[in-house]
């Protein structure tokens, strides 16, 4: 599924990815955890395609054995819209449009029907336990139901990896803890493969596999 090979990463005289290898599994929900600056964030971004690493002769990228370092602008976002899905800390919705709104938006974005698209965004709010919030704007709604939002968002175009960084550092312990449970549940109905950065030990203790980060490596 994903494959990086000696991913370095700099910015100016700051080395912050220091030759980082792993291979994820299709379906396997993998966490990252680690102090802060040890590059956990960084390598979640380079993984999911938002930034790129320095580009050494054995460094690669495979993502459902696509060669990410190689595509060029164009074809990466339209493979990051079709293939990726992303989970923030902060929701980052759009205040001004409802959350049925909120959720189609990736799928518009690929230029996909607007009446299949809404049929599967209500699917997935109704699936998610928001039919009720379908209509209301981020504000008319609680910090736990706004992420599902956010859920539902990276979930609209069928995504092979979920990405999630930080998703329950906003969210009060109930919350937080039915995120984590939505995630073993969204695996193993849908096959999606997660790989989340978190600082929740006990969360992290729960993914099939747990990788520590250390001065910008694996240890």
């Amino acid at each position: 599924m994903i494959t990086a090979k000696n991913i370095h990463k700099y910015y100016n005289e700051l080395h912050v990815l220091k030759g980082v290898d792993l291979h994820i599994e299709k379906g396997e929900i993998v966490s990252i955890v680690g102090a802060s600056g040890a590059g956990k964030t960084t390598l979640l971004q380079i993984l999911g395609t938002l930034d790129t690493p320095k580009q050494q002769s054995d460094t690669s990228l495979e993502i459902n054995n696509d060669n990410i370092l190689i595509m060029k602008d164009k074809a990466l976002s339209k493979f990051r819209n079709s293939h990726l899905g992303f989970i923030f800390q902060f929701h980052q919705l759009l205040p001004e449009f409802t959350a049925l709104e909120n959720v189609c938006i990736p799928a518009f974005i690929a230029n996909k029907d607007k009446k299949e698209t809404e049929t599967e965004a209500k699917r997935l709010l109704d699936y998610l336990g928001l039919s009720h919030r379908i209509n209301h704007k981020p504000n008319e709604m609680s910090g736990g139901e706004q992420q599902r939002v956010a859920v539902a968002r990276a979930l609209i175009n069928k995504p092979a990896v979920i990405f999630a960084d930080e998703p329950s550092g906003n969210l009060d312990t109930a919350s937080a803890e039915n995120l984590h449970q939505l995630f073993f549940k969204l695996r193993d109905e849908f096959g999606q493969t997660f790989v989340i950065v978190t600082h929740n030990e006990e969360f992290a203790n729960m993914a099939d596999r747990k990788l520590v980060m250390k001065d910008g490596v694996i240890v």
